[in-house]
């Protein structure tokens, strides 16, 4: 059977009793994704930099679809705010020439105090897209590395 989309351990983390996400509900949207490990998320200030939260995972999905990485809408509640808004991640950030695909969540915590994340809470979710090109379109670029590296020219 061909593989649509899904998820698989990255590399580096099969040891590490990584949970594939799931849905909770028959017509949710997104799938829940839990932490890899324990990361504290310093209180807010100005000049700290968002906290980059692993989860021992990578996902594929076909060319004319990429996957969303949202937060929980309790999130903001628990002084979590995605640096980002939402993470927008390309398939081929699956698996090219120097990046495995493994992804994080980037945080930042709106409180006056630490957030402990504990291994196998729940700290965002995925949502699987297709997109749509423009008329006209003829980008070929490839991509050559992981986090960042279309920023890169």
């Amino acid at each position: 059977m061909e593989k649509l989309r899904g998820f698989e351990i990255a590399k580096g983390w099969e040891d590490k009793n990584i949970n594939l996400p799931k849905r909770s509900t028959k017509y949710a949207a997104g799938y829940d994704v839990e932490a890899a490990e324990d990361t504290i998320i310093p209180a807010f200030k100005p000049g700290v930099k968002p906290t980059l939260i692993p989860t021992g995972l990578k996902a594929y999905c076909q060319r004319d679809e990429w996957y969303m990485l949202a937060n929980r809408s309790s999130g903001p509640k628990k002084g979590l705010v995605m640096a980002n808004s939402i993470g927008i991640i390309d398939s081929d950030y699956y698996g090219n020439e120097t990046n495995d695909g493994h992804f994080y969540f980037q945080y930042i915590n709106i409180l006056d105090h630490d957030i402990e994340i504990k291994k196998g809470d729940v700290i965002g979710q995925v949502i699987f897209q297709k997109y749509l090109i423009a008329d006209n379109d003829n980008a070929e670029g490839e991509r050559k590395g992981g986090f960042g590296s279309t920023d890169k020219k």
